[in-house]
């Protein structure tokens, strides 16, 4: 066949013939005969065109089609890498290699144990999440892409060429910024660390579901609710302020800002927050409540400040802004209301600097009022005005589930509905903890550390939950003296402390008991301790013994130390029995279901004693009986034997503890009382109608006049 194909082209060259498609005649020289033209108006060009193998004749001389398929295939190929680029599963797609000859590929052989290798012309590919793509045009270009961080054998290549110093930059930042994220995994996986130790016992909450559930309350509705007739909302409507929040932790300090920013935004304020340290979870929440937070700490919130009416700034460790704040705008401290919530000489050293240059000091307690000034006085530090005190409340969201009247009640959620509400709150989360009715639980809701006490409080507990049973000391005196300084209420808790000492004792009837003691003091004394103690035997003959839980958190905090919940841990293992007994919880961004659920708080701060503690006013808003150090601003909320019991700082006080614990176990009844009581100390001074009328009083005196 093709010898015949071939004799035919040869004769066609050297004339022998001429193709009958010419429409020519034969050579005369030929023998044949003569020959008619058939027709002749098609010409030959036309007759080529009419072909297939004309067809590809003029696809191969047109040059300019041949530039658009080269433009469109090139086109689709940058596209397509392109694209494969930028969205790639977690952007980090690699070139392994591009263009020219392919690349020599060397696999390590010894260290191959993946299956999931496969080769296709002595190219590697992985099976997961790996492409092969060849195009060709004239050259062949092969082009592998592959997941970065898969695990593949190790691979040799060659070489790639050599970076700029532009993009050697580029990617250098990239790698420090990938090795910062690191290095803040491996300080979180410290707390991961912790949340393996068995000694853990039970990790409860949050309990958010279900008190959504129960009370029909959505987070969209956690906002400020202000009182449009109140002084508050006439004072700062259309007014711009700036506060200023140190950190973004749930500790007091920042969620007391966010909330009061919330109420100024709500009020018809333009309030702008300028964050000193990102530290904290409380970001989401204030994009959520539409806060806005100036991105710039330094220029850009000076100029801000400077526009401002008010500026407020929420914690003594704002010292540093506020210095270098007066430093661009002289007059600028002015307009400054410094709301300090520290009690500590660390954060005094501070802020010293800065102190006398404020417009007006804020504090949360007389105690912190009069220490801050015996500091200043030792510093020969004279303020510009007498410092101002505005305690802190409990807001309208956990007031409105506690069962209080609020802004938050309609007529169809009433505080007696929310009261119902409440006890089906608490039988749902006590479900969810596996604690019965006879269960007491003691909760402390705070960052876990030194400065909170909470080893202190698993002493006390620990004594209670020995074998043995707890020994009466004779030594252990009331914290409070017993004197003509204090009233019947600190007569009546000692004498119940003497009667706890002879709980033990059979032998002697309740009556016996009772007039012993009742002797030692006068006969009105005598008359409301008698019927009160007297309510308490019968009380703890009445009821069955119950058992101590102790719920501690935030296991989540990042103002925990790492150190002192180790040592918490440690003393865990040494005491099995109380391990049983402990109940975690990760985060405090819920605590309406926690308080709901307990039936004691303890607010055992160290050192000075806790500023204020905002904790322990939520904790009698929700009715339950206090257990506080008699130090700082707890002793100023706290009333001894009628809101709560105090106990003495240190390892001195963990044993009275130890005993105000067993007192409550044994008295549900003066449970009861106490939360009653310390509920209606709120509704009288902690509400947050207020605090907002005692901050109004202050800052008009440091508002701008318009």
């Amino acid at each position: 066949m093709e010898e015949s194909i071939g004799n035919g082209l040869s004769s066609i060259r050297t004339g022998s013939f001429k193709s009958n498609l010419s429409g020519r005649s034969t050579p005369r020289t030929s023998p044949s005969p003569s020959f008619r033209r058939v027709h002749s108006g098609r010409t030959p060009r036309r007759e080529a065109r009419s072909s297939g193998g004309g067809g590809l004749q003029w696809f191969r001389s047109n040059r300019l089609v041949h530039w658009l398929l080269l433009i469109t295939l090139w086109t689709y190929l940058g596209f397509y890498v392109q694209s494969r680029w930028a969205h790639g599963d977690d952007n980090t797609e690699k070139f392994l290699g591009f263009g020219g000859k392919p690349k020599k590929w060397i696999l390590d052989t010894e260290q191959v144990k993946r299956r999931d290798l496969l080769t296709n012309n002595s190219l590697p590919v992985v099976n997961n999440k790996t492409d092969v793509k060849r195009f060709t045009d004239g050259k062949k270009i092969d082009v592998v892409l592959a997941k970065v961080g898969n695990d593949v054998p190790s691979i040799k290549r060659v070489p790639p060429r050599k970076k700029s110093k532009k993009a050697r930059t580029k990617k250098g930042n990239k790698q420090k910024e990938k090795e910062d994220v690191k290095g803040n995994e491996r300080k979180e996986s410290e707390q991961d660390i912790l949340k393996k130790d068995t000694t853990y016992g039970l990790l409860v909450g949050p309990f958010g579901s279900i008190e959504d559930r129960i009370l029909e309350w959505s987070p969209e509705k956690r906002s400020g609710t202000c009182d449009r007739k109140s002084d508050f909302a006439r004072l700062f409507w259309s007014r711009r302020l700036v506060l200023i929040f140190h950190e973004l932790s749930m500790t007091g300090a920042p969620i007391s800002m966010m909330e009061l920013a919330t109420e100024l935004l709500s009020c018809g304020a333009t309030v702008s927050a300028v964050v000193l340290s990102r530290k904290g979870g409380l970001m989401t929440e204030l994009a959520r409540r539409k806060i806005k937070v100036v991105e710039d700490r330094a220029d850009i919130s000076y100029k801000t400040a400077m526009k401002a009416d008010l500026v407020i700034a929420g914690s003594a460790v704002c010292a540093s802004w506020i210095d270098q704040y007066i430093a661009h705008f002289p007059a600028g401290g002015s307009q400054i209301a410094w709301w300090i919530m520290e009690n500590r000489r660390e954060y005094f050293d501070r802020a010293k600097l800065v102190l006398h240059r404020v417009k007006m000091l804020i504090f949360l307690s007389e105690l912190q009022t009069k220490q801050w000034l015996a500091w200043c006085q030792e510093e020969n530090i004279k303020l510009r005005s007498q410092p101002a005190l505005v305690p802190l409340s409990v807001n309208d969201e956990l007031a409105f589930v506690a069962g209080i009247a609020c802004s938050l009640n309609t007529p169809s959620v009433s505080p007696e509905k929310m009261i119902e509400n409440k006890q089906l709150l608490r039988d749902a989360v006590r479900k969810e903890m596996g604690l019965t009715n006879n269960d007491m639980l003691v909760m402390s809701l705070s960052s876990i550390n030194a400065g909170k006490g909470q080893l202190l409080l698993l002493e006390s507990a620990s004594l209670l939950t020995e074998p043995e049973p707890l020994k009466s000391d004779l030594k252990v005196k009331n914290p409070l003296d017993i004197g003509q300084d204090h009233s019947t209420l600190s007569l009546r808790h000692h004498l119940r402390g003497l009667l706890q000492k002879s709980n033990d004792i059979d032998t002697f009837s309740p009556d016996l008991r009772l007039s012993s003691l009742v002797n030692s003091v006068n006969e009105t004394h005598a008359v409301s301790s008698d019927s009160n103690n007297m309510r308490m035997l019968n009380d703890r003959n009445a009821s069955q013994e119950q058992a101590l839980k102790v719920l501690i958190g935030s296991v989540g905090s990042k103002s925990n130390k790492v150190l002192y919940f180790e040592g918490i841990l440690r003393f865990l293992r040494q005491h099995s029995n109380l391990s049983k007994s402990i109940l975690w919880t990760p985060a405090t961004t819920r605590v309406a279901s926690l308080y709901s659920a307990a039936d004691a708080y303890v607010i055992n701060s160290q050192g000075l004693g806790e500023t204020f503690g905002r904790v322990t006013i939520e904790a009698m808003a929700f009715g339950l009986p206090v257990l506080g150090t008699d130090s700082g601003g707890t002793k100023e909320i706290v009333e001894q034997n009628a809101t709560g019991l105090l106990h003495p700082l240190g390892h001195p006080g963990a044993r009275v503890l130890a005993e105000n614990l067993r007192f409550l176990l044994r008295n549900p009844s003066e449970r009861k009382r106490m939360g009653m009581e310390g509920r209606k100390r709120v509704e009288r001074m902690y509400l947050k109608k207020h605090m907002y009328k005692r901050l109004v009083e202050v800052l008009v005196k440091c508002m701008r006049s318009k």
